[in-house]
């Protein structure tokens, strides 16, 4: 698994050499991926590719929660927030790497199980809620970082609101999910936002308040991309 990693991120240097992917792909294998993901699918866990946890829903790749880790760059003690627990596995990853992190599922089993996991795995420093994330965590902002497992049209208002100065969200964007590109938003000191992208991605939809229905059309990806190429 760690090998195609690597492989995958060989030609993008500024990806490859990024202490915050090293760091994360360090954790990944060091972590047990079967124990997050039903019983059924352990046999694929370390597949390099999307994973079937049940309520159709999935565990992303271990490349791209990589990526996705690397682009919030956090570091220990960042505060962050993930809406889409799943199976468990990224919030653990964010954990691994120091980070403090509430997350927020949707799907009452898949919350109940992600709670149990992390709980019998021992970390201390993930707090998981059952309800729709649209609305992010207010109470506990603002955050480092904000990391969205599904896919929509627009970021939710909310979630932008609650980072930092300097903080980045990342979530994938686009009018559909054959569209969609995994974008980063900094907030800037003025409120703005800087958007770069980590190129095409293919998420689950986000449901509850932000979901928006596919539409045609293509995502209109911003200009600049996050590590100088695509690295999806």
């Amino acid at each position: 698994m760690i090998a195609s990693i690597l492989a995958a991120a060989q030609d993008v240097p500024a990806l490859r050499d990024d202490p915050v992917f090293v760091a994360a792909i360090a954790a990944e294998a060091r972590m047990p991926r079967e124990a997050f993901v039903p019983r059924r699918a352990r046999r694929g866990a370390y597949i390099g590719a999307p994973l079937l946890i049940g309520w159709n829903q999935t565990i992303s790749d271990p490349y791209v929660m990589a990526i996705m880790t690397a682009a919030t760059r956090i570091t220990a003690g960042s505060r962050v927030l993930e809406i889409g627990t799943g199976s468990g596995y990224q919030a653990a990853l964010l954990a691994e790497l120091g980070a403090k992190v509430w997350t927020i599922e949707i799907v009452p089993q898949l919350a109940t199980r992600a709670s149990a996991v992390l709980r019998r795995r021992g970390y201390r420093d993930i707090t998981v809620r059952h309800g729709d994330g649209f609305a992010g965590w207010a109470d506990r902002a603002p955050f480092d970082a904000v990391i969205v497992t599904a896919g929509s049209a627009a970021v939710p208002q909310p979630l932008l609101d609650q980072l930092r100065i300097g903080g980045r969200l990342v979530m994938p964007i686009g009018p559909s999910t054959a569209t969609e590109h995994l974008e980063v938003y900094t907030k800037a000191a003025d409120g703005h936002f800087d958007r770069c992208s980590l190129g095409w991605a293919m998420f689950v939809p986000l449901t509850g308040r932000g979901f928006t229905p596919d539409r045609p059309g293509l995502s209109r990806r911003t200009s600049t991309w996050c590590f100088g190429a695509p690295v999806t």
